[in-house]
């Protein structure tokens, strides 16, 4: 028995001794405008160290008991401030991984555990250390507002690169139909007199929720929109609905920032906190973050009726929750969900360049008619105001649109019509051209 044991023993530790290494067994590359994430595939949990060279601009990534899985290095497709991969055994058993750089950069790493579509992986983010003195310059160059100046619309497309996002039965993905839906968005807000958008994702990557703040923030958004197409294991559930964020969730984002106000590049309203007492901070936060809660319900409100005319809604009032995205304390900023892409009637609509209008429209036409009754002063909107006309005997839609540059179905939208019938006396407003 002594014997019979040892041998097990034995068995054990060969095997353990000859278990084979983690395997790197893909890797994949999203590249933003400021940096760069690359992702690799690993079998299993995985110690890694990396460190950065220069002349030429590399970074070193090391791993232990690891090696690559044949074809992952012809597979990798290069991008961003990465110029190609290169790999290596290191100590026998170690793996080496270098990332040639096209410049200098501050990486960042983690590991990230299984999920429902990915196994292990390790992330690494590169951050552009070459453009960030630049990006500094241009923005205290922007930061100079002209006497009249355009409203500013930030427009974010939710998830993205490596975080697809819900996923829908035909196998659209969020990320996807968020970003055309933004960029449709994008177009009727550029096309609108003294508006201005501003996407804050443009492509296949991801950025993190403050981050996406930050961006706003950065280009003195007047408005923030999420886009986004939500997801329930109930098929049947369908619908948009429309979010501000919740009293709660922006006590939490003030406590924060009275936390941080040493830090002289937050802002509230332009004003800085880092100098002031505890009660004066408090109550100027508190003054914009009311002002602002008041203002992202009016405008959810509009939006959430507009969508009304496109299709269903999950939910006839405003939603509160403390979603990060919202919690700008001086943005106006609204999230909406523009249907279940879960349900597979509505995934089909999303789907379709001709429904993905229609939304772009419906948030458009909320946005308009909320800046037009409450244009911020020293904008173009509020210098020019919307023009209005009073209906005489004879008016036409089909005249008016015609006098004014716009289309019928636009000045329908507009006034909320259900047809072409005029009422004598009736003030029609016209929007922008």
């Amino acid at each position: 028995m002594r014997r019979f044991a040892w041998l097990i023993l034995l068995l054990l530790s060969w095997q353990v001794k000859g278990a084979p290494p983690l395997k790197v067994e893909g890797v994949r590359l999203w590249a933003a405008p400021d940096s760069t994430r690359v992702v690799f595939d690993v079998s299993g949990p995985i110690k890694h160290r990396l460190f950065r060279l220069k002349n030429p601009n590399r970074l070193v990534i090391d791993l232990s008991d690891a090696a690559i899985a044949p074809g992952v290095q012809k597979s990798f497709a290069s991008g961003g401030i990465v110029t190609s991969l290169r790999s290596g055994p290191r100590n026998g058993h170690d793996l080496r991984l270098v990332l040639d750089l096209s410049g200098p950069t501050n990486p960042k790493s983690f590991v990230l555990k299984p999920n429902k579509q990915y196994g292990h992986r390790l992330v690494i983010d590169l951050f552009d250390a070459g453009k960030r003195s630049g990006a500094r310059a241009k923005t205290a160059v922007k930061s100079q507002p002209a006497k009249l100046r355009d409203l500013v619309i930030a427009i974010d497309a939710g998830h993205g690169g490596e975080d697809p996002g819900a996923r829908g039965r035909k196998g659209t993905r969020e990320k996807d139909v968020v970003l055309a839906i933004s960029r449709r968005l994008a177009r009727l807000v550029d096309r609108e007199p003294g508006m201005r958008a501003v996407l804050v994702r443009k492509g296949d990557y991801y950025i993190g929720l403050r981050k996406r703040m930050e961006i706003a923030r950065k280009h003195r958004a007047d408005l923030f929109i999420s886009i986004h197409a939500d997801a329930f294991k109930d098929r049947r559930v369908k619908g948009a609905s429309v979010y501000a964020v919740s009293r709660r969730g922006a006590s939490s984002e003030m406590a924060r920032w009275l936390a941080a106000r040493e830090n002289a590049a937050d802002l509230v309203g332009g004003v800085s906190l880092d100098d002031k007492d505890d009660l004066l901070a408090e109550v100027l936060l508190d003054l914009a973050q009311t002002a602002t809660l008041e203002a992202s319900n009016e405008v959810a409100a509009n939006v959430l009726r507009e969508m009304t005319r496109v299709g269903s809604v999950h939910k006839r009032s405003v939603q509160h929750a403390g979603f990060m995205v919202l919690k700008s304390p001086d943005i106006p900023s609204l999230l909406v969900e523009t249907a279940f892409i879960s349900n597979p009637s509505e995934e089909t609509r999303l789907r379709s360049g001709k429904h993905q209008q229609q939304v772009a429209t419906a948030i458009m036409v909320g946005v308009r008619k909320y800046f037009n009754d409450n244009p911020p002063p020293g904008t173009l909107v509020a210098r020019d105001g919307p023009r209005r006309h009073v209906i005489r005997r004879g008016d036409t839609l089909s005249q008016l649109a015609q006098r004014y540059g716009v289309s019928m179905a636009s000045l329908r939208r507009y006034n909320q019509l259900r047809d072409d019938r005029l009422l004598v006396g009736a003030v029609l407003s016209i929007p922008g051209g």
